[in-house]
């Protein structure tokens, strides 16, 4: 078993957590709250500019060029198709560009965010990888799981996102990442990787974290 895979053994209950989240699932139904994706979408849009900034850290930190253009083609993956299908559903559900690139984070948004960035900026390669990589990943295995659904891919508001996250090239992001991170931790001692795993399953938590925001609306008091 690689040593993501055991990773993704530890944190199952916190995976599954996720995947059976109302958010998720609602998502799926076809029966999820619309103002509740809106906040979602918006909070969403606001994580994914700290998650660019994760991968040009990436690219900064890479010791090779082939490493260092990997991370800059996902970076500019990220700030084009991944977030235009933000752009484009704002524009479709009302939201407008001022708000939507102004919009308030959340405590939640704002404690996820800050955790990736210092653990990307005070870390090493693989303390990286570890803290995107429960995003990436479990974000590809939700899509595929919703496109299961019939008729799901096809909702009216839900169906676009779940087709972008059940897309083979987003799967591709993680399984490189995945790919990565066993390669570096492969020379490791104990300590460390389980400092990568520490990492790995607090981002897991920060995952579900967003979804029960995202469900709730939460915001500050």
């Amino acid at each position: 078993m690689s040593f993501t895979q055991q990773l993704r053994q530890k944190a199952d209950s916190i995976w599954k957590a996720n995947h059976e989240h109302p958010f998720v699932q609602e998502i799926g139904a076809g029966t999820l709250d619309l103002e509740a994706f809106k906040y979602y979408m918006k909070q969403d849009y606001l994580y994914l500019i700290e998650y660019s900034r994760v991968f040009a850290l990436g690219a900064f930190k890479a010791p090779d060029l082939e490493t260092m253009a990997t991370f800059s083609t996902y970076l500019q993956s990220t700030l084009t198709e991944e977030m235009s299908l933000h752009r484009s559903y704002a524009k479709r559900l009302g939201i407008t560009e001022d708000e939507l690139e102004h919009a308030q984070p959340s405590p939640t948004t704002i404690a996820y965010s800050s955790y990736m960035i210092s653990e990307a900026q005070k870390g090493s390669l693989a303390q990286l990888i570890a803290v995107i990589l429960p995003c990436a990943w479990s974000y590809s295995e939700i899509g595929k799981k919703l496109a299961e659904i019939p008729g799901a891919s096809e909702h009216a508001h839900y169906g676009e996102w779940i087709q972008m996250y059940q897309d083979d090239e987003f799967a591709a992001i993680a399984e490189w990442l995945c790919t990565k991170l066993d390669q570096l931790a492969s020379s490791l001692n104990d300590r460390e990787q389980e400092q990568l795993e520490t990492i790995f399953i607090t981002s897991s938590r920060f995952e579900y974290l967003f979804w029960e925001m995202s469900y709730h609306q939460t915001n500050w008091e």
